[in-house]
């Protein structure tokens, strides 16, 4: 039984179909197909129903696509035991925020590229929700405050937070300076997220209104640089904003919960070391950057 047959089947059961598949691996359809097929073969059972919309699990690849998953990983696990301790090979796929990723995160990206020079980085850069397992990536980098889940997670740093508005803002509507006077502003934000201010022990949560909603932290900036409401942003994308006389600091007595950032993977008892290796670095480089 061919370990790129499984790979690929694994693949193709994630990614709920052969193109899909195809575009993850890098290959071309045929050499998909082609794959799943003679594993079909070797089994002697069908492992996949072809449907116009894709590919879905019979129940023999249910029980099947648990037993390859297993057995790719522990081929890996075994495969970087006996490896050189500096070398990295393979494909590494990760998904970034946009709003920090091209200009904080990348540069690390390409250094860890250039000190593993047999890696492939493939690094999505959105600010949507990624579903990592589903959508085959090895682990994500996520900046905020992390819902529930069955991911793993590593804090690899932390970004302060505080309260901003542009200087005609201010001058127009004026500057909130206790929590109470929050709901008399508009804001831009996320979604319907609440804001807690802390000061001398005291913990005050506002649940803020606005016009302005975005996934990006980016663009939550520009719009309250534009004068749209105030709005609650970490300091490091703040900062440009604040030297460029777009954007001031308000209400600066209270404190606001300062934002991880985090390195997130499925869940599973094999750490890949190229994960591993890829959270060492940007704790080297972003961790002490970002307190």
């Amino acid at each position: 039984m061919d370990v790129d047959d499984l790979r690929t089947f694994v693949q193709v059961a994630d990614a709920g179909g052969v193109s899909p598949a195809a575009r993850r691996l890098g290959l071309a359809k045929s050499i998909v197909s082609r794959r799943l097929v003679r594993l079909e073969e070797e089994l002697g059972a069908q492992l996949l129903a072809r449907t116009t919309r894709g590919a879905a699990l019979t129940e023999a690849g249910v029980t099947f696509r648990e037993h390859a998953a297993r057995i790719c990983s522990e081929l890996d696990a075994a495969r970087e035991e006996i490896m050189p301790s500096g070398e990295l090979r393979g494909p590494l796929r990760l998904a970034a925020p946009s709003s920090f990723g091209p200009e904080y995160f990348a540069p690390v990206l390409a250094e860890m590229a250039k000190r593993h020079p047999l890696l492939h980085v493939h690094t999505l850069f959105n600010d949507r929700y990624v579903d990592l397992i589903s959508e085959g990536f090895d682990c994500g980098i996520r900046v905020g405050y992390l819902p529930d889940s069955n991911l793993v997670a590593r804090r690899i740093g932390t970004l302060p937070v505080r309260l901003f508005a542009s200087p005609d803002y201010v001058v127009a509507h004026g500057a909130p300076s206790v929590p109470a006077e929050v709901a008399g502003h508009s804001a831009v934000m996320i979604g319907t997220e609440s804001w807690k201010f802390e000061r001398d022990g005291t913990v005050t949560q506002i649940h803020p209104h606005g016009r302005f909603k975005a996934d990006s932290a980016v663009a939550i900036a520009e719009a309250t640089a534009a004068g749209i409401g105030i709005a609650a942003l970490p300091q490091l994308i703040a900062e440009r904003y604040v030297a460029a006389g777009r954007l001031v600091p308000i209400m600066i007595e209270w404190s606001l919960p300062s934002v991880g950032i985090f390195v997130v993977r499925p869940p599973g008892q094999h750490l890949p070391r190229k994960v591993r290796v890829l959270t060492e670095i940007l704790i080297e480089r972003i961790g002490p950057a970002a307190k």
